[in-house]
């Protein structure tokens, strides 16, 4: 059986977008931790463009089930890898019946307005993934090229957005006020704010604000949830004095952040928080957690 595959046609296949050479890329971090760069597309935008079979033996014939292409928007949490919930494809025959190929062919295809309702994303125990997949159907053993795109989704938000203000103390101890300037920042926006001493009566050696992406996949017993500190600053050392204010400006270009994820498909979600942390001379914390949301803005 291993010479008679051995001696069957083959051939590669290669999916060529109609815009490649001027559409955008943008990066994602994979599984693994690396950096890869793809096609960027939004929501509604139509995919196009042409799937080139080249055989691998001149001359010699490639038989075949059918040829299609599909564009899919899957779902993949790690802790089932077995199962990838799909909710988006759309499927077009290249070649709807059986046949042979004799010579290297060229198909052309469009998915028009095609519908991309959720932002690529790569977490701890998640993966949002486009992909367009070409598939030779054979009786022994398909040939399969796939080629991934990432998705980015724009919101509008109202630039007038209500700021946070909140008190936090001990009894007779501590007590603060502090205020963010709004609860909704795009990706490359700066987080303005103030800390207000009302009351110190303990020693206060620092205090830092970070940035906490909270990651939530499955739902149930099953659901796992995976904080990660995206950004730390210190926003001051030393002890301070009652009625001080410390200014806040943090930058989150800097960082690598995405929108807020709120249950997609019912199946993960990814979340931001703001944490001030007050650090006593005894190595005490004191925290404050306070949600934000974060959107991407077309630039």
């Amino acid at each position: 059986m291993s010479l008679f595959l051995g001696l069957r046609q083959s051939a590669d296949v290669d999916i060529i977008l109609d815009d490649a050479s001027t559409r955008q890329m943008a990066e994602i971090r994979t599984e693994d931790g690396r950096k890869e760069r793809f096609y960027l597309f939004y929501d509604g935008e139509s995919v196009s463009g042409k799937v080139n079979i080249t055989l691998k033996k001149p001359g010699q014939k490639l038989d075949h089930q059918g040829i299609k292409i599909e564009f899919i928007g899957e779902i993949e949490l790690y802790q089932d890898r077995g199962n990838h919930h799909e909710f988006t494809t759309f499927v077009k025959d290249l070649v709807s019946r059986p046949g042979e190929l004799m010579q290297n062919a060229s198909f052309p295809f469009e998915f028009a307005n095609v519908e991309k309702p959720y932002e690529s994303y790569t977490g701890t125990n998640v993966r949002l993934r486009y992909f367009l997949r070409v598939t030779i159907a054979r009786r022994l053993s398909d040939i399969v090229k796939e080629l991934d795109i990432i998705v980015h989704t724009l919101y509008s938000y109202p630039e007038v957005d209500s700021s946070i203000k909140m008190e936090v103390g001990i009894e007779d101890c501590l007590h603060i006020e502090f205020e963010y300037n709004k609860s909704k920042y795009h990706l490359r926006d700066v987080i303005l704010g103030k800390i207000y001493f009302l009351l110190v009566r303990i020693k206060i050696k620092n205090m830092e604000i970070a940035i906490i992406k909270r990651e939530s996949t499955g739902n149930g017993q099953n659901t796992f949830n995976e904080s990660e500190i995206i950004a730390k600053h210190e926003i001051m050392d030393g002890a301070p004095a009652k009625g001080e204010s410390i200014p806040i400006r943090l930058f989150l270009s800097g960082y690598e952040l995405t929108p807020t994820i709120k249950d997609v498909g019912k199946k993960f979600s990814v979340r931001y928080y703001l944490n001030l942390v007050l650090v006593d001379e005894e190595e005490r914390r004191y925290f404050k957690q306070q949600e934000i949301t974060l959107w991407r803005k077309k630039y």
